[in-house]
């Protein structure tokens, strides 16, 4: 029998999902909201590229940052940073002055928060888990994301945006502010503990945590392969509303029902993703969740029905979601604690930085060819990627077979 996972796991678990459900929201209005102003796909795209340059600009620095502060605070800082953006752009909606420069201005101000928030509760956990529950607590608090964000914000969000454009807005300012005041609950003080030594600079700090995941064989690999397939998934980010309201024709409602369908399979892959990782393995649960995810991807680009695509998104996002759960464990299992905000800064920095190329790349492929073609070529591509990941993981399997063997810190790599 499973041990329980104590009072604070539950307190951080209800802060990520109040929090996860204002973002939810988010992602569905502005999309909508921006489609409401231009058709232009390279348009559309932008908002996403830019919702996610902040992770290219400012991850290292915010991951020094969580490393050096109560992580607890940062992340409570961080979302009444997001509920103030979005609350500015809602007045904007209100009295007619919205634009999209206003609103690639509040994506991007939303997206530098949230390097800090994310940083901050990916940190947190390993503080307030045991190493060998980081599976299971991954697999809880990504279904909890998950399901809050598809399955709970997107329809919550399409709803409000078809009642009046502001109302998903002020809802989400209002999450975000809710979620501030729950992770202030979280007892204690959730500062990293530091080697002895003179106090260090943020460029020293950031050097030091790039420097580690450099040297590390196995988690530089799988950066590389996450990267690439971040990338590559991208490119239909930041084209999906196109292909909802244009190629599928389903409307803003039911642009909200897709995305409430890739958090049904949010839940089930965060939810079966360690009972299969222990029944068959980490190695075959990611590489068969990756191929799942290029494949349903792919075949999205060859459908113009709505329920068709739904299902394959759902299908498709559970494989991503096994993902998501056990590379997590691994790089909280492998990196040391006190490091773990400065080299997820340089993991995230890579990872999520490839997405606003791919975004923008999507744009300009859908503009010169098709909406249905990014998806094809996304899919084909990622197939790809799935091999390679197989490769990695063969080649270090005693590795991430003892990762998680004894809780203890992690030798250097």
């Amino acid at each position: 029998m499973s041990s329980p996972l104590g009072p604070a796991f539950w307190r951080l678990y209800s802060a990520s999902a109040a929090s996860n459900l204002a973002d939810g929201v988010n992602r569905v209005a502005l999309p909508l909201l921006a489609a409401t102003l231009t058709r232009d796909p390279v348009a559309v795209a932008a908002l996403t590229s830019l919702a996610f340059l902040p992770w290219l600009l400012f991850a290292l620095p915010a991951g020094a940052f969580v490393d050096r502060t109560d992580r607890k605070r940062a992340m409570a800082a961080a979302n009444v940073v997001r509920a103030g953006a979005l609350a500015a752009l809602a007045a904007t909606v209100l009295t007619g002055t919205t634009s999209l420069v206003v609103l690639y201005t509040v994506a991007f101000a939303v997206g530098v928060a949230e390097t800090v928030y994310d940083s901050a509760a990916r940190a947190m956990l390993p503080q307030v888990v045991r190493r060998d529950q980081l599976d299971r607590g991954n697999g809880l608090l990504t279904t909890a994301e998950e399901a809050s964000q598809g399955f709970i914000g997107a329809p919550l969000g399409s709803v409000l945006f078809v009642l009046a454009a502001a109302a998903p807005l002020l809802t989400t300012a209002g999450g975000f502010l809710l979620a501030a005041v729950l992770v202030v609950g979280i007892a204690g003080t959730h500062r990293p503990v530091r080697g002895g030594g003179p106090p260090t600079t943020i460029r020293r700090d950031v050097a030091e945590g790039v420097g580690w995941l450099w040297r590390h064989r196995f988690l530089r690999g799988l950066t590389l392969v996450s990267a690439s397939t971040a990338l590559t998934s991208s490119m239909t980010t930041g084209v999906f509303v196109l292909y909802a309201l244009d190629t599928l024709e389903i409307g803003a409602a039911g642009y909200g029902l897709l995305l409430t369908a890739a958090g049904v399979g949010a839940v089930a892959g965060g939810l079966t993703a360690a009972p299969l990782a222990a029944r068959i393995g980490r190695t075959a649960t990611l590489v068969a969740g990756s191929v799942l995810a290029a494949l349903t991807l792919g075949a999205m680009a060859f459908t113009e029905n709505g329920v068709v695509a739904g299902a394959l998104y759902g299908i498709g996002t559970a494989g991503v979601l096994f993902w998501n759960v056990l590379t997590m464990s691994l790089r909280q299992a492998l990196i040391p604690e006190a490091l773990f905000g400065r080299v997820q800064g340089g993991y995230r920095t890579l990872v999520w930085g490839g997405i606003p190329l791919g975004a923008l790349a999507g744009g300009l492929l859908a503009d010169a060819t098709s909406v249905p073609t990014v998806f094809a070529v996304s899919g084909a591509i990622q197939l790809l990627l799935a091999g390679a990941l197989w490769w990695l993981l063969a080649a270090h399997r005693d590795l991430v077979a003892n990762a998680f063997a004894a809780d203890e810190e992690p030798a250097a790599p």
